[in-house]
């Protein structure tokens, strides 16, 4: 357990490595493996022996166009794409989680614990992001109809100028009028 606490991962880090791929936020292969401190074969190899635990949605093969993609988007230098000899495997949130159960070390669990949390930090964020993005929503609604309110007002107020400004007509007196001498 002493090992657990040995375990430092900077948050950056970790967030630097999840990448939006088929709309899904995923980590690779290689980038995992460095960080659970194993070769990216040896993390394939226990993949390969527990296949039955990493389904589609918690794992995929990137395909040549999604990792060209991915190359030119990461501005990946030569050096580093000499080592992708092979389409990586990525790995959403699930797949990751996975991991810990197939890689059996304390490193593992550690670095396990760390990026499940950051993958819920970065839910967070969005889910907040969301409500406000709702909120100003709301309150752009609302002075979009305080603005036709306003609109209303000011083209009331101007016809009320217009008619001040305009000379009254002759109005003909209603009632009853003192000294009129009829009777």
């Amino acid at each position: 357990m002493s090992q657990l606490k040995n375990v430092i991962i900077p948050e950056e880090l970790i967030v630097s490595k999840i990448y939006l791929i088929r709309g899904q936020k995923v980590m690779i292969d290689r980038d995992l493996s460095e960080m659970y401190g194993v070769e990216t074969r040896v993390l394939n190899q226990a993949i390969k022996r527990n296949a039955k635990r990493f389904p589609p949605d918690f794992m995929f093969q990137l395909t040549v166009q999604e990792l060209s993609d991915w190359k030119s988007q990461n501005v990946i230098s030569n050096k580093e794409k000499m080592g992708l000899r092979k389409l990586p495997k990525v790995f959403t949130e699930q797949g990751v989680a996975m991991l810990s159960s197939v890689l059996n070390s304390e490193t593992a669990i550690a670095v396990n614990i760390r990026i499940i949390r950051t993958f819920t930090r970065i839910r967070q964020m969005l889910t907040d992001h969301t409500d406000l993005r709702l909120e100003v929503e709301q309150i752009k609604k609302k002075l979009d109809h305080q603005d036709k309110n306003m609109e209303a007002v000011f083209q009331y107020l101007d016809e009320l100028l217009v008619r001040k400004e305009a000379p009254e007509p002759d109005r003909k007196s209603i009632g009853y009028q003192f000294g009129s001498g009829k009777s």
